[in-house]
């Protein structure tokens, strides 16, 4: 199994550090607000990479942190905290807000078919970790105190920015983040931020009431769940130049040696090939894709399309394909349930290393879904097949094993009128017109599927049996 290292930017050969366990730590939401479905495809190239390695054989042992505490509003060190913020506007605690953007943030990765890792970890849990942590920095000369907290002194660690590549040597005052005269380059970062009198989350500290840094949060939790080293860290390509580098600087300067093996990234997901924003109406949440009639699942299918490391552009036209073509999909795999024509062990085994091979290199979900597909398509109905496709989707996660629904539902009389044109010019044998109709309903998002006596119509994941005279 190959992996794309950020750290090393090449794909490198994974092989778990301790037997075949795998540890991994994920950066969580920063529950202030509901996730969009941007923040949402991150979690599903998580996702995808506990199932590959659980289809690998590997156990997890895999940590996704909630930040209910010390994110501010820039990634760096400028303004409020989100969560303050979030509960200042609305007129709740922050425990009640974390409480309730929790609760909606587990049941949208839920509803998407997401794995939930085997711990989640509260920032607001860990407050005593994190001092100890920051403890330890001061004492070994990486951390320093300034009117309004401790920082990492990144001059210290000769090694800062390996893993974003910037050169934070040429780097102005100012071009980071608002001026900190205190500060003793631009670029150190705070690890525990002292309190203001009305703040409503504070903590007490060697430094006086305060909260930590929101990057000291994930290496303070990595280290206490699963150790000195762990094998990948995964989180967006927004994490990069900031907060995973930060990360990295404090955790190999407390510990001496390198923390993490393998950095994960995932890119960007684009609207309308521009930028995610509440401002321009586009910033959409599961709930908004659902009233609008679309499944969680539907855009599960629709991420799955792209490569994780490639920028996605999401369209309602885009999507409108993706819940087509999974409803077409599940209706073909179904053909093959029950199915009892001979297939060649070799045909299904050459389907099995297709797949295999495209999930292992580097986690290519689009190539093995083509697989997928050419299953599915295949001439001949075997339940060798469905069961073959049915242990794919244990990666993939689509629910292809769930039956299309049967229904009578309604067909305009243009539609029944090809369907039946299309029946004739079968019996005439007129395959060439046959398929014309084919594709002229195909494009109205209806598919249609022979059977002995008749034809299943297929569309929006519905089913209606037409039996001819």
């Amino acid at each position: 199994m190959k992996l794309y290292n950020t750290l090393t930017r090449s794909k490198d050969e994974f092989l778990p550090i301790e037997g075949d366990t795998v540890k991994i730590y994920t950066c969580g939401p920063t529950v202030y607000q509901y996730a969009h479905i941007g923040n949402l495809r991150a979690y599903l190239f998580m996702d995808s990479l506990r199932r590959a390695l659980s289809f690998n054989g590997y156990k997890l042992i895999h940590v996704m942190n909630i930040t209910d505490v010390g994110h501010l509003v820039s990634d760096a060190d400028e303004g409020e905290d989100k969560m303050e913020k979030s509960a200042r506007e609305q007129q709740r605690s922050p425990l009640e807000i974390a409480a309730y953007y929790t609760d909606v943030f587990m049941r949208d990765i839920g509803r998407l078919n997401i794995d939930i890792p085997e711990i989640i970890a509260k920032a607001t849990d860990n407050i005593e970790e994190m001092i100890d942590f920051v403890s330890k920095l001061v004492e070994k000369g990486y951390g320093y105190e300034t009117s309004d907290g401790i920082y990492f002194d990144i001059g210290k660690f000769s090694d800062y920015g390996k893993l974003s590549r910037m050169n934070f040597d040429k780097q102005q005052a100012g071009a980071r983040v608002e001026v900190n005269t205190e500060k003793r380059h631009p670029a150190d970062f705070a690890l525990w931020k002292k309190s203001e009198k009305n703040r409503l989350q504070q903590w007490e500290s060697p430094w006086g009431m305060g909260y930590p840094g929101w990057h000291i949060e994930c290496s303070a939790m990595g280290l206490k769940y699963l150790g000195e080293t762990f094998d990948i860290h995964t989180g967006g390509v927004d994490h990069i130049p900031i907060h995973h580098e930060n990360e990295i600087a404090q955790s190999e300067a407390l510990l001496d040696h390198k923390a993490v093996n393998f950095w994960l990234h995932s890119e960007f997901l684009l609207v309308d090939n521009g930028k995610m924003s509440k401002s321009l109406g586009n910033c959409y949440t599961l709930d908004d894709l659902e009233e609008r009639g679309y499944s969680p699942l539907a855009y599960r299918y629709f991420c799955l399309n792209a490569h994780y490391r490639s920028k996605l552009n999401f369209t309602f036209d885009g999507l409108d394909s993706a819940k087509t073509s999974l409803d077409n999909l599940i209706a073909a795999v179904h053909t093959h349930a029950g199915g009892k024509d001979e297939v060649d062990d070799s045909v299904i085994e050459g389907f099995r290393n297709e797949f295999v091979n495209a999930i292992n290199d580097d986690l290519n979900i689009p190539k093995a879904l083509g697989t997928v597909w050419s299953m599915a398509r295949y001439p001949s109905k075997s339940d060798k097949i469905f069961n073959l496709i049915l242990e794919t989707d244990k990666i993939l996660g689509l629910d292809l094993g769930n039956a299309p629904s049967i229904c009578s539902f309604e067909l305009d009389n243009e539609t029944e009128s090809l369907i039946y044109a299309r029946h004739k010019a079968r019996k005439a044998r007129n395959f060439a017109e046959a398929d014309s109709i084919r594709n002229t309903l195909s494009k109205k998002g209806i598919t249609l599927e022979d059977m002995p006596g008749g034809v299943k119509v297929i569309c929006d994941g519905k089913t209606r049996e037409i039996t001819f005279d």
